[in-house]
């Protein structure tokens, strides 16, 4: 595992397995992807996910001389479990890995449960952003019809552990022990549940691949970072979307059932200087499938 910090001094990219100590003395994991001199941007994994789910945008970040910078968030992959962490508290993190790698502006790309956190760096450091994407984000639970149209699961995972704290950790790890037994057996239900666009994108063994290893480090050190999360996104996020002042872009599949449309229409609603994009025919992946016109757009 490399502990370097200084992207310069790494030698062939991708690099997925980079730590650094912060200040508060945790370890945070991340991934470097792209373009090992282009335009940064950092991207903020989905729920349960790690660093390695940027492994699918390597090749055309490169080829648009992009450098991606994916961060494992506590308790994911390489990162360290942080105690009553709020979603806010990630721009403090994405701050210290810029600093550590001499990056002052950069773009930040939340894809689905990255999103809040994607928004979290729009509200805290508007300032150093050159760009904001938010993918098939999940939005607040307690937005209009914000659960319509989810799938059983993620309906479960965004009200149980509102009423029922506990709940939440229990869930994550009975989810955490399914991977662990059969992890081809638990994908595969997972894109059972997903709409025929996605679907028909994982059939492809190379981005089927990359979700494999992507779920296994996830729950690389257990289930806490990710029930922990679960409550995060169950409960209010602590700011307001209303109050984001510089420019957001929104992507969202209308067949999307792992994050419903209704979220993604009411943050296109609520944030005041959004670009959204809403397509009919496509489902969570859009990330996948529009990557190219994603960076053109929050990159410029």
């Amino acid at each position: 595992m490399t502990t370097k910090t200084d992207a310069t001094a790494i030698g062939t990219w991708p690099v997925p397995d980079n730590v650094l100590r912060l200040r508060d003395g945790r370890i945070l994991g991340y991934a470097l992807y792209g373009d090992a001199a282009g335009r940064p941007a950092f991207l903020f994994h989905g729920m349960p996910g790690s660093r390695l789910a940027a492994a699918w945008a390597h090749e055309v970040a490169a080829d648009r001389g992009v450098r991606i910078i994916c961060p494992d968030r506590p308790g994911y992959g390489l990162s360290e479990f942080k105690p009553k962490r709020a979603i806010l508290d990630w721009p403090d993190d994405v701050a210290e890995l810029a600093d550590a790698l001499g990056i002052e502006g950069f773009a930040v790309v939340g894809i689905s449960g990255g999103g809040p956190y994607a928004a979290a760096c729009a509200l805290r450091l508007p300032q150093r952003l050159t760009g904001v994407a938010i993918v098939s984000g999940v939005g607040p639970s307690e937005a209009p019809g914000a659960a319509e149209g989810m799938s059983r699961i993620n309906r479960v995972l965004l009200t149980i552990p509102r009423r029922v704290p506990s709940a939440a950790r229990l869930l994550l790890w009975l989810m955490a022990q399914r991977r662990r037994r059969s992890p081809r057996r638990f994908l595969d239900g997972m894109i059972r549940r997903m709409p025929e666009p996605d679907r028909a994108l994982l059939s492809n063994p190379k981005f089927r691949e990359v979700f494999e290893r992507d779920l296994g480090e996830a729950f690389r050190s257990g289930s806490r970072g990710a029930a922990w999360e679960a409550l995060l996104y169950a409960r209010p996020w602590g700011f307001r979307l209303q109050d984001i002042r510089i420019e957001v872009h929104l992507w969202q599949g209308e067949k999307d059932v792992n994050v419903p449309p209704a979220m993604g229409r009411y943050q296109a609603q609520v944030i005041p200087n959004c670009k959204a994009a809403f397509y009919p025919e496509e489902g969570h992946l859009l990330g996948i499938t529009h990557l190219a016109e994603i960076i053109d757009a929050t990159l410029g």
